[in-house]
């Protein structure tokens, strides 16, 4: 143990190169995320929209059935597979985050050690 309750400098690397490892993993992760498409749809299956993972629209399509019954079924049937679409990306985005540092502990004595 170092002097004055601080870490040794074999702890300090190990968690540079963790962190720095963390940070590719990210990167890799916000490319996956980006070229990811994600569908998402209203209840009855008539109104498609798909992001990417990171939450941007990337298409949108309408059944010619709903657009015969008028403008405000339409935009109650895009808003809901809007909802949809976003739900799944945030849903899918949150959960890569979480195996990405779900378990990042730099275990360093002394610094944010209060479990």
């Amino acid at each position: 143990m170092a002097a004055f309750g601080l870490p040794n400098f074999g702890q300090i690397t190990e968690a540079f190169k963790k962190a720095q490892q963390i940070q590719q993993d990210a990167q890799k992760l916000q490319e996956e995320l980006d070229a990811m498409e994600i569908e998402g749809k209203d209840s009855d299956s008539q109104v498609s929209i798909w992001m990417s993972g990171n939450q941007v629209p990337l298409k949108v399509t309408i059944d010619e059935k709903v657009l015969e019954k008028g403008n405000k079924v339409v935009e109650l049937k895009v808003f809901e597979a809007l909802q949809d679409a976003h739900e799944k990306s945030t849903s899918i985005m949150k959960d890569r985050m979480q195996e990405l540092t779900g378990d990042l502990k730099l275990n360093l004595p002394g610094i944010n050690n209060q479990e």
